[in-house]
């Protein structure tokens, strides 16, 4: 997905709690508004307040995805997860994949009224529409943007179904909105909590909130009448593939409440892919040989090795009382797409 969408005319956002910062602009965004915050939340990072001409985007015909169209209103992410596979989008910004990915966040700061004049339109027949796809619609900026409930209030006034992955716990906060948008249509919610090792999780998603306090949103979520799934994403292999972590992890899902759970092995496209082998190298090296291993062959790692994660979280699933939703639930996590045709790239 490319930025001929964006446009940056001048916008007074938060003045009053904003300070003011002048970083040079990405030249794919003249005239953003650039704002730093002084709440230590924000330390470091640079928010870029940008007129989005459009906000709902089609999702390429080739994908396998089940759903045609999204909803992204931030590129970049807080979450800061190392194996983040949307970082390569930011180098269409002439921001690098990076640390540029985890502390420069692009803000479509019209997102809610352009929602309401699309699903307005004529030619709108009121498809399916996803939210989180991308990178999270409830990182921390949502905190002080607010766009997820002026969106989902508008979904709902159009009882135009959707739904919403996420790692963030703000979803909470929009709970009430939520409801009344399921009286009217279809809501989806589904989670992504990977492993609940807190060692990992400090390591690998500093950013996110910890996995425990996910699961005590699904189980607010699944009390308030949600079917709420969990993609156990990403499985990262020597880090969180061996039976403890799996069988750890899924008892914590099924316990939470959720409805179904959906295994996806760790993929590393280009961007991604370069960031966490830096990672990597400097954080567990012994892991390099394995990695190089498992993807000499591109992104994605070998049929047999998602075959067989698969076949163990699913008797994890059963053990725990936990089984997949029927296909055809539009509230189930998407599965992934297949592997491409082979790319020769290195990982260190």
């Amino acid at each position: 997905m490319r930025w001929d969408n964006l446009t940056a005319p001048p916008v007074e956002g938060d003045p009053e709690r904003a300070a003011p910062a002048t970083p040079p602009l990405p030249l794919a965004l003249p005239g953003a508004i650039a704002r730093t915050f002084d709440t230590p939340e924000f330390a470091g990072m640079t928010f870029y307040e940008v007129q989005a001409k459009s906000i709902l985007n089609r999702v390429p015909g080739q994908s396998r995805v089940p759903f045609e169209w999204t909803i992204n209103p931030y590129r970049g992410c807080s979450h800061a997860c190392v194996y983040c596979f949307a970082r390569n989008t930011h180098t269409y910004l002439d921001l690098d994949s990076g640390a540029d990915f985890d502390r420069k966040v692009i803000v479509k700061v019209n997102a809610g009224e352009l929602v309401r004049r699309e699903l307005a339109a004529r030619t709108w027949r009121g498809a399916h529409v996803a939210m989180g796809t991308n990178v999270d619609c409830y990182q921390r900026a949502e905190g002080r943007y607010r766009l997820m409930p002026q969106i989902i209030a508008a979904l709902r006034d159009f009882a135009n179904p959707f739904s919403i992955l996420t790692k963030g716990t703000l979803i909470l906060r929009d709970l009430p909105l939520l409801r009344e948008a399921a009286e009217v249509t279809t809501v989806g919610i589904s989670y992504s909590v990977g492993f609940v090792d807190e060692q990992l999780w400090r390591a690998v998603e500093p950013g996110t909130p910890h996995p425990r306090r996910r699961l005590d949103a699904v189980r607010a979520l699944a009390d308030a009448g949600f079917s709420v799934g969990v993609l156990m994403a990403p499985i990262l292999p020597g880090l969180s593939d061996s039976d403890e972590s799996i069988d750890a992890t899924v008892s914590a899902i099924a316990a939470a409440g959720a409805t179904s759970v959906t295994p996806l092995a760790l993929h590393l496209r280009p961007g991604a892919r370069e960031w966490y082998a830096q990672w990597l190298a400097r954080e567990y090296p012994h892991l390099v040989p394995r990695y190089r291993e498992l993807y000499r062959a591109g992104s994605y790692a070998p049929q047999a090795y998602q075959r067989e994660l698969t076949a163990r979280v699913r008797i994890a699933a059963r053990r725990h009382g936990l089984h997949r939703g029927e296909l055809g639930d539009n509230r189930r996590v998407p599965e992934p797409p297949p592997p491409p045709a082979a790319e020769q790239l290195t990982l260190l």
